[in-house]
């Protein structure tokens, strides 16, 4: 490719694909009420794309970078109004096929797609609440239930439309009508059901995990434990999965020389359709046929070009999947790997008899890391410490591991008989695995703040500062010293109170919970919020112990017990009951004082707080508010709010 200027190489796709990505991006973020004037901090890296300001060059990069910031903009619009479409809330006659079972406390839920509404066809998934049980994936059933239609703003919303999960419904009594002609489908229905038979059901859930990326239906705390050791990558097919796949292939076929990439490519696409085309795993399926389509007809293979060409595949058809973090770590692992693994690989090459093979790995890890951190901490409100550890041993077995298990149960499928022998194999390695995780402790995590626009000004600083973009020496110092600033004054400022009163406020499904801090305390409002949303809260917002709870509801008892298991010194209700906790200093009484804030309990429902001279209703059953100057109530995603001198800011 020819270079145009000496600041960055002119790739069309890439300035295309970025204005794809940052079009599809605003309109979310204004979508959904996180729009930051940050976000608009990613226009000042495209006046150096035009460098040195030629006409030609200039009109090419802006007309193409607008272009598609329209289009993408568009395509997310289309989504969105198509998310909304169809049948309203009401009785109907529902027929549709089971994609997915997923058991949790007893309750049996599954997703739908090809959903026909009184014998109408529409779009999009529900998810039922099955009292029924015997149904199994790729079944094809009908009932009558009441539907609801899920929201598309807040947090349930964004991850509703990014699922494409539309409508909710309980149903009673289900008839079975048939089965689904996907053979894909009934593959993995038939994998899962094999699993389940031959293996233990923790091992079961792990296997299909790995080879489907569905972990819904794994034990949530070896889950969580995977996801804190940073390796829950390997329970989203992704390019490791179709990397591995797909060079596996071309060793089988190296007879063909340059042409063995086509079988390779054929078998890549067809586990990509075994998993459902999940976006992690077209994105490697896209790069690697790109790859062998280049390497049969002789040309020089570019890894941004292919990761710019794999967005323009997907996007434009899948728009709300950028609010995916599949998506978002899939795609921001690639890019780390195009910007910083030759930098890093060099710098380690210039150790004495330093070994090439962790030059290698210690390059991709580190700038995969790079430009995933912010992303890992906006999705799950922490950074695993024990990630570079644990992927150094895992990423070199991942192979054999993974190859292994697909093999032995795709045996399993075609020879039913002599499953259990083929299993022994998969077996015996998912047991090791699942006792690991189940014995060891990666609680260690980077957490309790969060970036803000941090985390736009790091990803800025990835792209400046990276080899792609050729700065002079003290240019990229001067650089690096600017951003440094910027993101150490963001960090601070969206997460330490210097002064007056700061309120964070977060809904979820099963509550709401408000942090409130001042420069010398911090309390948190829960009313009967479950224990995993206060934790994930308090991941994102606070990793220290706090000073006191304070807990709403007319049954006191639950957020007690569930408070009980948070890090504070204590916690206060209005009514005193018998909690049975030990532990726990639980404190009863109308007012509460804690480290200056002074709150009373105008009911076991409703809290006021007089703070910075104003005064603040707490009720999160949603009702009016009488007097207060702020009303804290269950919202539509997350919102802050700055006390100070009688002066009232939304953060």
């Amino acid at each position: 490719m020819r270079k145009i200027g000496t600041v960055v190489n002119f790739r069309p796709i890439l300035f295309c694909a970025l204005g794809l990505v940052y079009g599809i991006a605003l309109y979310f973020r204004i979508r959904f009420g996180g729009f930051a004037p940050s976000d608009l901090l990613f226009l000042a890296l495209f006046p150096m794309a035009a460098f040195p300001f030629g006409k030609k060059r200039v009109l090419a990069v802006l007309l193409s970078f607008l272009l598609f910031s329209g289009a993408g903009a568009g395509f997310a619009h289309a989504g969105a109004e198509r998310f909304l479409s169809g049948p309203k809330e009401g009785e109907y006659h529902i027929n549709g096929t089971v994609y997915e079972l997923i058991e949790e406390d007893d309750i049996t839920f599954a997703v739908l797609g090809r959903l026909s509404f009184d014998k109408k066809r529409c779009g999009g998934k529900m998810q039922i609440d099955l009292e029924t049980y015997g149904i199994r994936e790729g079944d094809v059933i009908a009932f009558d239930a009441e539907v609801l239609r899920n929201p598309i703003s807040g947090k349930e919303g964004e991850y509703c439309f990014s699922a494409d999960l539309r409508y909710v419904a309980a149903a009673r009594e289900v008839q079975l009508i048939g089965k689904t002609r996907d053979p894909m489908l009934l593959l993995r229905a038939a994998l899962h059901r094999t699993l389940d038979r031959h293996l233990d059901p923790t091992r079961a859930e792990v296997a299909y995990a790995l080879l489907t990326g569905n972990s819904h239906g794994m034990d949530e705390g070896l889950l969580e434990e995977v996801r804190r050791g940073g390796i829950a990558h390997i329970f989203a097919v992704s390019g490791l999965h179709i990397g591995i796949l797909y060079g596996a292939v071309v060793f089988l076929f190296r007879r063909l020389e340059r042409f063995s990439t086509i079988p390779a490519s054929l078998f890549a696409f067809l586990y990509t359709a075994f998993c459902g085309f999940t976006v992690s795993a077209v994105r490697a399926f896209v790069m690697c046929t790109a790859l062998g389509l280049l390497r049969v007809i002789g040309k020089k293979h570019d890894f941004l070009t292919s990761l710019s060409l794999s967005a323009l595949c997907i996007l434009p058809f899948l728009p709300s999947e950028f609010l995916s973090a599949g998506f978002r770590l899939s795609f921001g692992a690639c890019l780390g790997l195009g910007l910083f693994s030759g930098t890093v690989s060099r710098l380690l090459g210039r150790i004495p008899h330093f070994p090439a093979f962790l030059r290698d790995y210690l390059s991709a890890n580190f700038s995969v890391q790079i430009v995933t951190f912010p992303i890992l901490l906006e999705t799950f409100g922490y950074f695993s410490v024990w990630g570079s550890l644990l992927n150094l041993f895992l990423i070199p077995l991942l192979p054999a591991f993974f190859l292994s298990i697909l093999l032995f149960s795709l045996l399993a499928l075609i020879i039913p008989p002599a499953a259990g022998f083929f299993l022994a194999v998969p077996n015996g390695l998912l047991g090791v695995f699942t006792a690991i995780f189940s014995f060891a402790d990666f609680s260690a995590v980077l957490a309790g703040f969060s970036l803000g626009a941090g985390g736009t000004i790091w990803l800025v600083g990835c792209i400046l500062l990276s080899e792609r973009v050729r700065l002079a020496p003290l240019v990229r110092g001067i650089a690096a010293g600017v951003l440094v600033l910027l993101f150490t004054a963001a960090v601070v400022m969206q997460n330490v109170v210097f002064t007056g009163t700061r309120i964070d406020v977060s809904t979820t499904g099963s509550g709401t919970a408000a942090l409130v801090r001042t420069p010398h305390a911090a309390v948190l409002v829960i009313d009967e919020l479950s224990l995993g949303d206060a934790e994930d809260f308090l991941l994102r917002r606070y990793g220290k112990t706090l000073d006191g709870i304070i807990v709403l509801g007319e049954d006191e008892l639950v957020p007690i017990n569930r408070a009980a298991f948070l890090p504070a010194e204590a916690v206060y209700a209005k009514d005193e009951i018998s909690t049975g906790l030990r532990e726990t200093a639980v404190v009863f009484g109308d007012r509460v004082t804690v480290g200056g804030l002074e709150f009373v309990f105008e009911s076991r429902e409703k809290l006021t707080l007089v703070t910075e001279g104003l005064v603040v209703e707490f009720d999160f059953d949603g009702e009016g508010a009488f007097g207060a100057d702020l009303f804290v109530h269950p919202v539509e995603g997350d919102l802050i709010f700055s006390l100070r001198h009688g002066i009232i800011k939304s953060l």
